[in-house]
């Protein structure tokens, strides 16, 4: 019998964002439309040009009647989210964004734009539940779910942004990583409906491949199980951090609900469901999580649980403000890369972005505009 999901996953509520297309299904937005006196077809003229053409702009919308134009866009697109500032680094190729909502809510997208691939990590809460004490976003407490439009036009603004040169060559946005602020599966259903609109054939949805997208979280099993029975091919990407339960529980505290091998078991249900490898996501903090025999242990662990199906990403620590958490020296980080390899697991040291502009989640968020 699977345990009870923890108060902490209830988000305090504040104002509700604006109804939005992307919040509603085909009946609803056909309905809204007649509502403002159009014809129900105006509905999916207008999901055309907000998944294919990536605007709300109403002055683009030639299609529709010059009159109702701005009334359609007002009904059904209202403005979600408006940009606070945007700060670039790594020579242009990493541009992070501060987003405020409708209630001044605060949340944070980064860019990135790699030799073979432009990816968004994406936020799905204002703030964290989970409470982990090295990540940012986590020391801010959690302050609501973003609704499942605030979580696609963060991915529509983004998609535009790279269209338009934002990284310097004008791109096709092509991977999302729901490794923004807030634990996804905590806000599971508004995050599978955003999923589902990303991955969508334009013009009903943006036309990412769900392979192309990666799901983070700390370790909710049951949502895990119910993100195992949807089948799709996104992939499961696991905050592991340290494989012991004893240091596990204050790293990660959701780890006093669900132990490591717990979670490694609904990892692997779900590698075994989907075919995908599943990815271990690891800090390494100095002095904290670094030691030889954790990295043994590790490997141990993933050999045992996920065999093949396994990769770590080893995270060199993106230090926090005023946080007591640094990041490992390199001979350590390369010393546990090595021995997790020689447990016959998969390991790379994730290329590090953004740190002198506080990419580190939740940390523009907190120094606020």
């Amino acid at each position: 019998m699977s345990k009870p999901l923890p108060l902490v996953f209830t988000a305090p509520r504040r104002g509700k964002p604006p109804t939005h297309l992307a919040d509603l299904d085909l009946e609803q937005r056909k309905q809204t439309v007649r509502d403002a006196g159009q014809p129900a077809f105006r509905a999916d003229q207008l999901a055309r040009h907000y998944y294919g053409g990536l605007t709300r702009d109403a002055d683009q919308m030639t299609d529709l009647p010059r009159a109702q134009r701005q009334e359609l866009v007002d009904a059904l697109l209202p403005e979600l989210l408006t940009e606070v500032r945007s700060i670039a680094c790594d020579a242009g190729d990493t541009r992070k964004t501060l987003w405020r909502a409708h209630d001044g809510t605060l949340i944070e997208s980064v860019l990135m734009r790699y030799p073979d691939r432009i990816t968004l990590c994406v936020s799905s809460q204002a703030g964290c539940g989970m409470a982990c004490p090295f990540c940012a976003t986590g020391q801010g407490g959690l302050q609501r779910n973003l609704s499942t439009a605030e979580i696609v036009e963060q991915v529509r603004l983004a998609a535009a942004a790279a269209r338009d040169g934002a990284l310097g060559e004008p791109g096709r946005l092509s991977n999302i990583v729901f490794m923004g602020m807030g634990e996804p599966l905590a806000n599971y259903n508004r995050v599978l409906s955003a999923i589902r609109q990303i991955t969508a054939p334009s013009p009903a949805g943006l036309g990412i491949s769900a392979r192309s997208i990666t799901v983070s979280t700390v370790g909710l099993v049951p949502a895990i199980d119910r993100l195992t029975a949807e089948k799709l091919q996104v992939r499961l990407a696991i905050s592991l951090h340290t494989p012991d339960d004893e240091l596990r529980d204050t790293l990660v505290p959701i780890n006093d609900r669900w132990k490591v091998d717990e979670v490694l078991q609904a990892a692997r249900r779900y590698a075994d469901a989907t075919g995908r490898r599943v990815s271990i996501e690891y800090a390494l903090i100095r002095d904290i999580n670094d030691q030889p025999w954790r990295a043994d242990l590790l490997g141990q662990k993933l050999k045992q649980h996920l065999g093949q199906l396994v990769h770590v990403n080893l995270i060199p620590l993106n230090p926090t403000p005023g946080s007591q958490w640094d990041a490992s020296p390199r001979d350590v980080q390369d010393e546990f890369v090595r021995r997790v390899r020689a447990q016959g697991v998969a390991c790379t040291v994730r290329d590090t972005r953004g740190q002198e502009i506080a990419a580190a989640c939740g940390q523009l968020a907190a120094a606020g505009a």
